[in-house]
């Protein structure tokens, strides 16, 4: 199983960014797919999860309203669109499948 997390870059506070998560090697319309991040100093968390079966989303309290995590089941790719970017969004960007797969991290910078 291979995850390859993409579209990270440096942007200006209240910017917009979205992640790419490109999945192979599982059934990814079986999968749930969820987003993490970890900051420099602090422990990895989850911030965004879809579920396989009804597409029903979860977020956490810090990135609600302002992240969206979709699906595209024909592409086996997962997106996470970041609106109102905040200097404390500055993390690795990680995608896990299936709640067991990971992929390699892609960096956001925000700017004050």
């Amino acid at each position: 199983v291979q995850l390859q997390a993409s579209g990270g870059g440096l942007v200006q506070a209240g910017g917009s960014l979205r992640l790419s998560c490109a999945v192979s090697g599982l059934t990814f319309g079986n999968s749930a797919i969820a987003w993490f991040r970890q900051a420099p100093g602090k422990e990895r968390e989850g911030i965004a999860c879809i579920v396989s079966d009804n597409d029903d989303t979860v977020y956490s309290d810090s990135v609600k309203g302002r992240f969206t995590i979709s699906r595209d089941n024909a592409k086996n790719t997962s997106y996470l669109q970041m609106n109102s970017l905040k200097p404390e969004d500055t993390a690795v960007y990680y995608c896990n499948a299936a709640w067991k797969y990971w992929g390699k991290g892609t960096q956001v910078t925000v700017s004050s």
